[in-house]
């Protein structure tokens, strides 16, 4: 069975496998556009004259840029923009300890994970350690936790339902445990500290979570699928950010954006309802010269693609999507509508995205919800009600979207990376 070679496919599962959480890729993303020859900068310092081609990281996000050789009264502003973060089970602040023979660490429920498709899964620990002194530590684990069900012999309603309570059916076990201390969790600390490189001592905080451990796979008679964890959202990170790093710079401003907590609602300083996009834009627009009104109007001549996975039609329940327009795994770009604007789709940022994909040579499809289900929401109308700036909603068809093991095309990577660099490229 030969596989068929996809543009992007390879460095696609690398980009995945080094970025279990929004912080390592952040750290993968700055990697990138490094070697690209991007230059960062602190938001802790001045930017009296930013690098014509840099980037700024907040936790988990980064926001880059590339910059025309001068600024006039024409130059405008193209964005594209995605997140970084994942459903996933956080693990509780001192929440381990032993019960039954085994060491449990206790989670909590991140995002809307479809949460039956965690369980019996080798799940790894990853996520950022800080230390006494201030400095910041990535880890990732090998699979060594699971969350277990109970056997359908000891519940025969299992078989049918799955029924969850967050609090008690989502313990990790960690390991067997003898000691018999139900506030324990000793050895975990240790291996915590041993793959952060520190001592127990030496740390101050923490934030970590219980990922899937297992590789992303190409599946299909002809390779031409991928399954794995955080296709939602790092299929969009990953195309939006080659499409940045291929696209040709001229007159206006181009910018990647990928945020952190869309899961949760976005609401944070590193997450898209917060401030660090205006910021940014602000301090790029100063030092450039440009007074507030110059920034204004500056921003009302933006566009932005708003880069978030889309539902493509499950072959097996049709009825749950709209009746005619059923997007497809392999059909290329997805635009996303809705009418009371759960996304930021609309007359004008459509005419910019369909001139983006035929500079591109990409066709594209649509989707919209079925009129009896409400659909969910993303960045866009975040961008565009605190900025003020023309959004298309837009993403990479998916299946199982929010599983702990999702489905994707990997034709259609490639087809997001081309689409948005001509996005970028809109005169």
């Amino acid at each position: 069975m030969p596989a068929v070679p996809h543009t992007h496919a390879a460095a696609f599962i690398d980009f995945i496998e080094a970025s279990p959480t929004s912080f390592h890729a952040a750290r993968t993303i700055a990697s990138q556009l490094t070697i690209a020859g991007f230059h960062e900068v602190f938001e802790t310092s001045a930017w009296r004259r930013p690098p014509e081609n840099g980037f700024v990281r907040r936790d988990g996000a980064v926001i880059a840029w590339r910059l025309p050789k001068t600024w006039t009264g024409t130059t405008a502003l193209r964005i594209v923009a995605s997140h970084t973060d994942s459903p996933a089970l956080k693990l509780k602040p001192r929440g381990v300890g032993s019960r039954g023979g085994y060491l449990l660490a206790e989670t909590e429920i991140y995002g809307g994970p479809i949460v039956p498709t965690w369980f019996d899964r080798d799940l790894a620990l990853a996520g950022r350690v800080i230390d006494t002194e201030g400095g910041i530590h990535l880890l990732r684990t090998p699979g060594f936790a699971r969350v277990s069900t109970l056997a359908v012999h000891l519940d025969r309603e299992l078989g049918r339902n799955l029924p969850v309570d967050a609090q008690r059916d989502l313990n990790a076990i960690v390991c067997l445990d003898s000691s018999g201390d139900p506030v324990g969790g000793d050895e975990l600390a240790a291996v915590i500290a041993e793959e952060a490189g520190l001592e127990p001592d030496q740390i101050a905080a923490e934030e970590l979570f219980f990922v899937p451990s297992e590789p992303p796979a190409l599946l299909g008679l002809h390779s031409e699928l991928l399954a794995s964890y955080r296709l939602d959202n790092l299929a969009s990170v990953f195309s939006t950010l080659s499409g940045f790093l291929t696209s040709v710079g001229g007159e206006h401003v181009q910018l990647l954006a990928a945020f952190d907590h869309e899961e949760i609602g976005s609401g944070t300083p590193s997450g898209a309802s917060g401030p660090f996009l205006a910021q940014v834009l602000r301090r790029l627009s100063l030092a450039n010269g440009f007074s507030e009104d110059d920034h204004l109007a500056w921003l009302a001549r933006a566009v932005a693609l708003s880069a978030d996975v889309a539902h493509g039609v499950h072959p097996n329940r049709p009825e749950r999507h709209d009746a005619v327009i059923q997007p497809r795994l392999g059909g290329g770009p997805v635009l996303k509508w809705s009418a009371p604007m759960r996304y930021a789709t609309d007359a004008v940022s459509t005419a910019a995205w369909t001139r983006a994909c035929a500079a591109a040579g990409i066709d594209f499809q649509v989707f919209v919800n079925n009129g009896n289900i409400p659909g969910g929401t993303s960045l866009g109308p975040l961008l565009a009600t605190r900025l003020g700036i023309n959004t298309v909603d837009a993403g990479v068809a998916v299946m199982s979207m929010h599983s702990a093991r999702e489905l994707c095309a990997v034709a259609d990577i490639a087809c997001f990376a081309q689409l948005s660099a001509g996005l970028l490229q809109l005169d």
